[in-house]
């Protein structure tokens, strides 16, 4: 089970709200030892979070997924990090046969006819729910700014609303819930951290989509379900494009609905 309580949680979460991320992932690794607790890593902007992590525990335990249809900046960002800070990123991938058999009853590009949720269970969902399951909590880049309507009240340390491991209830941090994306992007920048080819044009911009003067990638994720994002589009508008504004979850922090 857990070593904490809701109700400890719950005051936890109070404590943390004017700390920093850094004092957030120190407050995060206080309650959970190495190798109890993980940091997931998408290979976007959040190696602010691994930067962070490592510079206060270098013996941070570091996941990936890996869905076989990340963009090819993205592998060679993972290689990038792994010789920067000269450690190990565990990457968890979806098992074979369910690619097979989805791929062969419905084809390459199902998800722009029946949704992305059958594709993300598959690629993303159950390689995470491997990964999360022998540890007792886990660290995300998540931010409140993310995604409208399913991020909006992000808290900073919590039960997980997803998934259980086989020893009970999953504790979750998100250190990063009250920053922007130019404020991962300044870290990143002042840190001179590797950084995703994908997000050089960013970055260079300062980091703030917002600003944008022309179309670059900004929220990233598979093939083709990356898009370039444009001046004047929220950051989740990139992903997913064929679908509602309301369904920009791929199920790892949120469980797909028909809403």
């Amino acid at each position: 089970m857990s070593a904490m309580t809701p109700e400890q949680i719950e005051v936890l979460d109070a404590s943390l709200a004017a700390r920093t991320p850094q004092e957030i992932l120190a407050a995060a690794f206080e309650h959970f030892d190495t190798p109890d607790i993980m940091l997931s890593f998408s290979g976007a902007e959040d190696v602010a979070l691994v930067d962070m992590a490592v510079k206060i525990r270098p013996d941070v335990h570091i996941f990936t997924l890996d869905t076989g249809r990340l963009p090819g900046e993205t592998y060679e960002f993972f290689d990038d990090v792994r010789r920067h800070y000269g450690i190990r990123i565990e990457t968890y991938f979806p098992y074979t046969m369910a690619v097979e058999t989805l791929v062969s009853q419905k084809g390459f590009l199902s998800f722009f006819r029946d949704g992305h949720a059958e594709c993300c269970q598959i690629r993303k969902v159950e390689p995470l729910k491997r990964a999360l399951d022998t540890v007792d909590a886990w660290i995300t880049g998540q931010r409140r700014d993310q995604s409208p309507g399913t991020r909006d009240h992000l808290p900073f340390v919590q039960i997980d609303p997803v998934f259980r491991t086989q020893r009970g209830a999953l504790v979750k941090f998100n250190p990063l819930a009250a920053w922007s994306s130019a404020d991962v992007f300044s870290y990143i920048i002042q840190n001179k951290t590797p950084i995703n080819p994908l997000h050089q044009p960013l970055a260079r911009g300062g980091g703030d989509y917002r600003r944008l003067a022309g179309p670059a990638y900004v929220s990233l994720g598979c093939l083709p379900c990356t898009t370039l994002l444009h001046p004047g589009e929220h950051e989740r508008a990139a992903r997913w494009r064929w679908e509602s504004m309301l369904k920009k979850e791929c199920g790892l922090h949120l469980e797909h609905t028909d809403t």
